[in-house]
This record gives C-alpha cells, sequence and structure tokens, in this order.
C-alpha cells in the first residue's frame, strides 16, 4: 500500500535501581523472542534505563537504529522519570506496558512490581501532560505483550502519517452541503496540513495533461480493471495523472496525501465527466479522495488506511432499508431487526477490490440534473456494484463548529444481500444502529459522510483517538446503555 507509513518499531527496558536489572533484561528478551516469533519484527535497544543519562544513551540507540515507534516495557517497577521522559524526547509514538508476575515460586529476587509501577508511569506522564498509549489491560507476560505491541503497530502507523500528511483539497463545498463543512484549526492541533485551492487551479492542470504520453497506457490499465473500455477512459487517465502529479508537486514538507475534492455540478460541465472511478483507484493505491470536499472525510479515510493497511471508502450514511425488502431477505436470516439496518451509498468512489460486480457506469442523479434528455456523456465515470460482504468498521473524526475534534465509531457488517439499487452501494447491520444513528449521529450533529474499514478495528480506532486527544468518542452503545441525551421512556 502507497502513501503510509511503515513502522520501524524499537523496545526499550526501564528498571528501577533499587530492584534487579537483570529481571527487566530477561523479560525484554522474552518479549522480543516471542514478538519475532510471531511474525513481527522489533529493534531490541540493549540499554536499560535506570536514570536520565541510561534515557538519553537508549533514545540515541533506537533513533540511530531508524525506529519510529517505540514500546517502553516496564521489566520492574521502572523509574518513573525517566520512563516518561523517553516518550517527551521521543519524536513518535510511544507504548507504556508492564510485565507480569511469572512464577507463585519466585517471588523474592523474581518480583517486579511493574504491576504497581504502571500506576506511577501513567501519573507521571499526565504530570508532563505526555500522550502515550496504553494497552486496555497493560500487564502481561512476554507472550501477552507481543501482542499488545502487534495491536500497537496500525495505531502507530496512523500516528506518523498523520504527522506527515497533507490534505489537498479544489474547490469549495457545495452549497447544498455546508454538513460537510469544519473548522480547519483542528487538523492543524493534530499536525496535519492543509492546501485549498480553486477548481480552476484543477482544470488548468488537467488541461496541461492533455497529451501526456503516459496516458494510453493507464487508460490501458482501466480497461483491463473493468474488463472493457467505453470511450471515456481516456479523459479519466488524464484526470489521473493529473492528481497524482499534483501530489508529488505539492507535498512540500509532508510525505503523504489525501484529497478533498468538489466533484459536482461544474465538474461535469466543464471536465466533461465525472471522478468518481479515479477517486476509487487513488484510494486502492492509498491516497483517499473524499467527494464533495468534505476534509474531515478525506482524513478519516486516511486514517482508515493506515489502521489497517489496506483500501478504505467514504459513503453517505444514505437511506433506509424498506420493510418489504427487510422481510423478504434479512429477517429471519441474519439476527438484526429493521432499525439495526440501512444503506451505506456513493456515486462510485468505491475501490473496484470492494464491490461485487464492479461496472463503469453514468452517474444517474447527476444526469437528471444535467443530461435529462439525452444519452449520457458528461455523467459518466461512475464505478457502480454491491458492496462485498463482510466485517466493517464505521467511523469519522470530525471538528466541531468550535474547533473541537469528536469521533465516531461503530463496528458491524455489509450483509450478502442485493441492494436492487444504484451507485457503489451495500445494506449495512450495525447492532442499535437506530439509536446510533438518533444519539450520536443526529444529536451529536455528524454529516452524513462515514469512512469504512473493511473489518473490525475499532479497537485500534479508538486507541488512537484516545491518543489523539480526542475527548468526545462515541459508540454504538449496547440495548440498556443508554446515552446521556436518550429518551429512557421511548419504545
Amino acid at each position: 500500500m502507497k502513501n503510509i507509513p511503515q513502522v520501524k518499531l524499537g523496545i526499550i527496558a526501564v528498571s528501577r535501581d533499587c530492584f534487579v536489572i537483570s529481571l527487566s533484561e530477561k523479560r525484554r528478551s522474552a518479549i522480543v523472542s516471542a514478538f519475532t516469533k510471531a511474525g513481527g519484527e522489533v529493534y531490541e535497544c540493549k540499554t536499560t534505563v535506570e536514570n536520565e543519562s541510561d534515557m538519553q544513551k537508549a533514545l540515541k540507540d533506537v533513533k540511530d537504529a531508524g525506529c519510529n515507534a517505540l514500546t517502553i516495557f516496564l521489566g520492574n517497577f521502572g523509574p518513573e522519570t525517566p520512563e516518561t521522559l523517553i516518550a517527551k524526547y521521543f519524536d513518535g509514538p510511544v507504548m507504556y506496558v508492564a510485565a507480569a508476575e511469572e512464577s507463585g515460586k519466585d517471588l523474592i529476587n523474581g518480583r517486579g512490581d511493574a504491576y504497581c509501577g504502571m500506576l506511577n508511569c501513567s501519573y507521571n506522564l499526565g504530570l508532563r501532560n505526555l500522550s502515550a498509549v496504553i494497552p486496555h489491560y497493560p500487564v502481561g507476560d512476554a507472550s501477552e505483550c507481543a501482542a499488545m505491541m502487534a495491536e500497537f503497530l496500525p495505531v502507530a502507523r496512523a500516528v506518523i502519517g498523520l504527522k506527515n500528511l497533507k490534505v489537498i483539497s479544489f474547490g469549495p463545498r457545495p452549497q447544498d452541503f455546508l454538513a460537510c463543512n469544519a473548522p480547519i484549526k483542528a487538523l492543524y492541533d493534530l499536525g496535519v496540513e492543509i492546501e485549498e485551492n480553486s477548481e480552476l487551479d484543477l482544470l488548468v492542470a488537467m488541461k496541461a495533461h492533455e497529451n501526456d504520453a503516459r496516458i494510453p497506457a493507464l487508460a490501458k490499465e482501466m480497461a483491463a480493471e473493468l474488463g472493457s473500455d467505453n470511450g471515456i477512459l481516456t479523459r479519466l487517465a488524464q484526470y489521473e495523472l493529473t492528481l497524482l502529479d499534483w501530489a508529488d508537486a505539492h507535498k512540500g514538507a509532508r510525505e503523504y496525501v489525501a484529497f478533498a475534492n468538489k466533484c459536482w455540478p461544474a465538474f461535469q460541465t466543464e471536465f466533461g465527466f465525472v471522478p468518481c472511478y479515479v477517486n476509487s483507484r487513488l484510494a486502492a493505491q492509498g491516497i483517499p479522495v473524499a467527494c464533495e470536499t468534505d476534509i474531515y472525510g478525506a482524513l478519516s479515510e486516511y486514517i482508515g488506511t493506515c489502521v489497517t493497511g489496506e483500501s478504505v471508502t467514504l459513503l453517505d450514511i444514505n437511506n433506509s432499508v424498506p420493510r418489504d425488502l427487510y422481510e423478504e431477505d434479512i429477517a429471519g436470516k441474519f439476527e438484526y431487526t429493521l432499525k439495526d439496518t440501512f444503506m451505506g451509498f456513493h456515486c462510485g468512489n468505491t475501490p473496484a477490490c470492494r464491490l461485487t460486480k464492479p461496472a463503469l457506469k453514468h452517474q444517474l442523479i447527476m444526469k437528471r440534473l444535467l443530461e435529462p434528455d439525452s444519452e449520457p456523456n458528461i455523467t459518466r465515470g461512475t464505478l457502480e456494484g454491491d458492496i462485498t460482504p463482510g466485517e466493517i468498521t464505521f467511523f469519522r473524526l470530525q471538528a466541531s463548529a468550535d474547533s473541537k475534534l469528536k469521533a465516531y465509531v461503530a463496528q458491524g457488517e455489509v450483509l450478502p444481500v442485493a441492494t436492487r439499487s444504484f451507485g457503489g452501494i451495500g445494506i449495512f447491520a450495525i447492532p442499535e444502529m437506530g439509536r446510533f444513528y438518533r444519539y450520536v449521529l443526529v444529536q451529536g450533529q455528524y454529516p452524513h459522510h462515514g469512512a469504512v474499514a473493511f473489518g473490525h478495528v475499532g479497537s485500534a480506532l479508538f486507541t488512537l483517538f484516545n491518543y489523539l486527544g480526542v475527548e468526545d468518542i462515541k459508540f454504538n452503545q449496547p440495548k440498556g446503555m443508554l446515552y446521556a441525551n436518550e429518551n429512557p421512556f421511548a419504545k
């Protein structure tokens, strides 16, 4: 997957000077062995930190080794000050884990008290206003700590990616989609850069690629993916090259990019096609392109790409499932109520690998507006098909009107049920979606776009949003667990 960081993980063990240092060193080596045996790669720093001088030596070691993420391992109680200063001076995400005791037969020299030390570690992190990942239960043996490190990797990848991301946008938000508008100040708070451009800038760049020698080969690649060439692929290839070249030329000091582009209605008349298929292809390469200049949608997609290491999509939380369709194809076959289901849809930006039978078509809604009485021409370019069934996580990171970050995360699935509709679309089922829709999406004033990661990655996303300092993180609460403003008498 292009456009996302490669994580090089390091591990540093710490030791309280009044404890046996060899205990930390032995336990650190056991974790490295377990992590490596499970297929992971980690750089083992051989300097065990007891004091600030050790801390400086260990930091130099992991930096020289190229580490961009760290596990700090409390092999025993641990030295509060130097172990937390590692997080202060290391330029990357840090996770803290602690050793579980190993045997009831060795609780004299073999007892490390890291269970206790983790408390003081978290307290000292707070004193210094430092962010760090602390797992759900941060105390374990070698194999359990190795598993925590594996769970840390996607979070670390997203943190590193965001620190080196530029979101490039073209055009103002469409008038009737102000819901996608959000203050960009919170982007800078996250360390993300933003470059806003005019649609005219994009049009000029597109025209400059008119005779690009790379177009025929790219159009042929598109035809191979689609199984046909319907006569519009030359224009779509020209547009894809335009965006890719713009990204390369405008990254500046950043390593990674995402796009948030205006895609209608003037786009069709001036560019002569619908950009959805190109958006889907870039998303498949790890370069999300959010529709309707949805900057936070692009940001959310990029986060999903980093967390999963795979392609994602952006969909409208679009329409309810008709009762007759539910009764015919869902009721009695799946353990979901009608209110647990909805259809996620967008014109055609979902990658081909995420659709059951992808096909290049025209955009029906835009044709009604722009070509009501003629054969489709400028409204061609969407990639349509039912979304592949399987586990999903629906989520979004958003800024409120007063520039405060908030987020939601909900796990569910795409059902293996035909949608009978158009666009890139699927029938989604999320437990207690009806209540989540009312008391998170509506109550929280979220826009209609949500990012979709293909897999259950709610834990990683929740951990990431906590690390980023997002205080308002919502999820689909189970029945009996009321939301803050939920009507307790509603039926």
